[in-house]
Parts: structure tokens; sequence; C-alpha cells
């Protein structure tokens, strides 16, 4: 059968080192982007904006967190201030007549330095220290948007931003900026899925799984820390400017608070430390299956099969979600791409058994 193990011989080096080696896998990659790039003509517009651009967005959110947390083991709870910083900076750089393209790496690379900065403490501290310093980045990030009008125009502004164009084509419409969104993320799930294979990502997993022995070995783990958070803070700057022109279309200090800093966490451990399929999976379970809940309870209550109150109808998502993700972390701890994974191999020796 086409997806099972049986007849798939590697003879070369090449062939062993591709991402898709397998032939289902690699059908599967193409069913998937043949639906991503026709999504537009079989979704409605409100599925296009309300779900599918906001869950390409924070997937490759969740990408850049992945880099840092999954592979190189640093945690980062500060994650939603390193997008301000590229949200802001890019729509002050767009109107102070950059160029699009340009103004999104800019914002990238200010958003890496900053990241950096605070990063640094990472050379010193790891654990829930780390976890203060990253907090401590969140927290002082708030504070000068929320104080400094230069930045944001105060406390309960609202920054607009311009019409842009990219590579000459305007991104302007609901199908422009989902093409726009997908390409930037298909870009990031290459980036990722290369690292893992690279002696940098090489590097990245041993200063994860025990940092002392990976400098025994000679990995200069203060150089390979920077780096992670230099790359995420870049990948993570990017994408909150995409998020600001995309999706948003204004940015105020609230869209970039503590919780989305824990919501990105939370795509990341609910989908998997250090995978990028999880990344996908954790930023849906986090982003859309609230909503999911709450226009069924919703639907329940309306229809008299749920007789609660306003009050306790607008919680009940909340709670039906937290017991959602205490169920992945007890009964599968790393995640959903663990999941996905031992259904994966079930079917690639089905009708035999894998031990």
């Amino acid at each position: 059968m086409f997806y099972r193990l049986s007849g798939v011989y590697h003879t070369r080096y090449r062939a062993t080192r591709q991402l898709w080696p397998l032939p289902a896998d690699r059908w599967q990659i193409i069913i998937l982007a043949v639906l991503a790039l026709t999504a537009p003509l079989f979704l409605s517009k409100v599925a296009l904006s309300s779900y599918m651009l906001p869950w390409l967005i924070f997937s490759s959110a969740a990408l850049s967190l992945t880099l840092l947390m999954g592979m190189a083991g640093q945690l980062h709870f500060g994650f939603a201030a390193v997008m301000a910083i590229g949200a802001y900076s890019s729509i002050h750089l767009v109107q102070a007549g950059v160029p699009f393209g340009l103004a999104l790496v800019l914002a990238g690379i200010l958003a890496a330095l900053i990241g950096c900065i605070f990063g640094a403490s990472a050379l010193r501290v790891k654990g829930l220290y780390l976890v203060m310093a990253t907090l401590a980045m969140q927290y002082l990030v708030d504070w000068f948007i929320v104080n400094v009008d230069a930045i944001s125009g105060g406390a309960v502004a609202t920054l607009q931003t311009p019409s842009v164009s990219f590579l000459f084509i305007p991104l302007k419409g609901l199908v422009a900026n989902y093409y726009f969104v997908l390409a930037w993320t298909v870009l990031v799930t290459l980036l990722l899925l290369n690292i893992k294979r690279t002696s940098l990502g090489r590097a990245l997993v041993a200063v994860r799984d025990k940092d002392f022995a990976a400098a025994v070995i000679g990995v200069d783990i203060f150089r390979y820390k920077l780096v992670a958070f230099f790359v995420s803070s870049f990948l993570g700057g990017v994408t909150g400017a995409i998020l600001a022109f995309c999706y948003y279309g204004a940015v105020t200090a609230q869209q970039f608070s503590f919780d989305v800093s824990v919501q990105l966490v939370a795509m990341v451990l609910v989908g998997g430390l250090g995978s990028v399929v999880g990344s996908y999976l954790g930023a849906g379970v986090v982003l859309l299956v609230p909503l999911f809940l709450t226009k069924f309870v919703s639907t329940l209550a309306a229809a008299g099969w749920l007789p609660i109150s306003i009050e306790l109808m607008a919680n009940i998502p909340l709670m039906l979600y937290g017991a959602l993700i205490m169920f992945f972390l007890l009964f599968e701890p790393l995640g959903l791409a663990k999941m996905y994974d031992n259904m994966r191999k079930y079917f690639l020796v089905w009708p035999f058994r894998h031990n």
C-alpha cells in the first residue's frame, strides 16, 4: 500500500536526508499544499478571515517560539512583547517612507536585538530565573508602549496601519493578505525543518538536553543561546508586523499583553515541544477551540437544551478549554504532535504490530 513502509529502500544518504523520505508523507504535503492554495475558492470570507488567517499567523509565531523553547530549551514568557516591537516599529518605518519589505526586515532585526538583550540573561541563569527575565521584558515593553506617546500615541490610542504593497502587489483585500501570510508561514516552516538537520540545529538540541555536557564536547553554549534568541526574536518580530498589517489593521497595547505570551507558550506545549507539526496543531487548539466551544454552548443555550445564565455561558467554554488542555497534558505530555506520530506509525505498519 502507498502509505506503508514496506518497499521503501534508501541506497543513498541524500535519500535518507530528505524532508519527507516516505511517499505517503510527500502525498500528504502535496494535498495540504493544494488545499492551502485553493482555500479562498471554497472557504467563505468569514472562515478565511476569522479562522484560517489568524491560525496561520499564530502558527508562524508558535514556530518562532518553538525554535527557542523546543529546540534550544530556553523558556520565554514575553514573546508577545517581541511581536509588539515588530508591529509598532514596522508601522513607524512604513509611515516614514520605508518600503514594506525592508520595514519587515528592519522590524525583525530591532526585535531580535532587544530580544537578545534580555536573552543574554540565559547566559547566567536558567529555568524559573530565565522566566523572570523574559517577564521583565514583557512588562517593560508594555510600559513603554502605554506611556511613550511617540510609540503608541497614548494608553488608549489605536495606531492605524498604512496601506502597503509587497513586490509591487498591493496588500489590499482578504485574499492578498491570506496568500502573503501563507507564504510567510511556509517560509518559517521550511526554515525550521532545515535548521533541525544542520549543525546549528544539532548544537541547539545539545544545549537543550544538557548544556554542561555540550560545553565539554566543544559546543559554545553562550553563542548558540544568543543565536537562538536572535533568530527566534527576528521571526517573532516579523510575524508581529504581519499580524498588524494583514490581520488587525490597527494595533493597541492590549493586543500584545501577557495573556498573548501565555497563549503562545500554551501553543508550543500543547502541540509538542520542538515539533513543527505540533506548532500548527497547538495553534489550532489554543486559538480556534475556544471559538468553536463558545459557538457550540451558545447554540445549545439558544435551543433551550442548556438552561444557564449568560455569565455562566460565557465561562463554560473557558472551563471546557482548560479541561481539554489538562487532558492533553495528563494523557500525552509530549503534546498533539506525539499523538499524530503514534497514529502515523500505526498506519505505516498496519495491520502488523510495530513492536
